[in-house]
């Protein structure tokens, strides 16, 4: 059995950073995939349905297990970090979900890493399936951008001008 540290103390979990970073990744690559064009659609969408399996895991985890000691800090700053921490894990849920439901009710299912095949349902509705994507690129993009940029602020905001060290408790 090791010892635990002070500076373990204050660290998330390993299994909650290896969340983080990965979850992190798959948004990236899913962004730039997007980017590709209509040959790399299947893929895209399967790192979209691999992305909200593992943010249900990493909620799962989160739930599950004890975040490390609170820094002190601000109330204001406490409220804050947890609104956009909350609406983070409501905009990675929405996010691919809005796009998996535009394609099933488009009826063109989804192929996960050519693996698995969800088919589309099969009363499709178009209008609905149109509004949903808009949705997944019109509306929570922008939202899931603007959240993760808050908490890359925030977190730098921690490190260079409250010099806490907040990010060594996500190495």
């Amino acid at each position: 059995m090791t010892q635990m540290t002070s500076a373990d103390a204050i660290k998330y979990n390993l299994a909650a950073r290896i969340f983080h970073w990965i979850g992190a990744l798959l948004i990236v690559l899913a962004w730039f995939l997007a980017q590709q064009g209509e040959d790399y659609l299947s893929l895209h969408k399967s790192i979209g349905v691999s992305f909200l399996i593992w943010t249900l895991l990493r909620i799962i985890n989160r739930v599950l297990t004890k975040d490390p000691t609170p820094l002190p800090v601000s109330k204001i700053h406490t409220i804050t970090a947890s609104v956009v921490h909350l609406a983070l894990y409501a905009a990675m849920i929405v996010m691919p979900l809005t796009a998996f439901l535009a394609s099933m009710y488009g009826g063109y299912g989804v192929n996960i890493f050519g693996v698995m095949n969800i088919s589309g349902f099969e009363m499709t509705n178009d209008e609905l399936a149109g509004r949903l994507m808009d949705w997944h690129t019109d509306l929570v993009w922008p939202i899931l951008l603007a959240l993760v940029a808050a908490h890359i602020i925030g977190a730098l905001y921690h490190q260079f001008v409250l010099k806490d060290n907040i990010l060594s408790r996500m190495r």
